[in-house]
């Protein structure tokens, strides 16, 4: 019932982590963005978003016994 907020709060430990830990480098990073074309970040995030899937779909078929 937790799992969609377990998701969430380990997004947010990871994202969190990274801005406190490399602050320059995330700035940097979004200074990056800011100049790319639309289609590329719309394509990093599909490669993204299917890859979280893929893993997610991973992790529930090795642990859900």
């Amino acid at each position: 019932g937790y799992d969609v907020l377990k998701g969430i709060a380990l997004l947010m430990l990871v994202e969190g982590a990274a801005y406190a830990l490399f602050p320059n480098g995330m700035r940097q990073a979004m200074q990056q963005m800011l100049q790319m074309p639309l289609e590329a970040i719309r394509l990093m995030g599909l490669i993204a978003a299917t890859i979280g899937r893929a893993l997610l779909w991973g992790v529930m078929q090795f642990t859900s016994g």
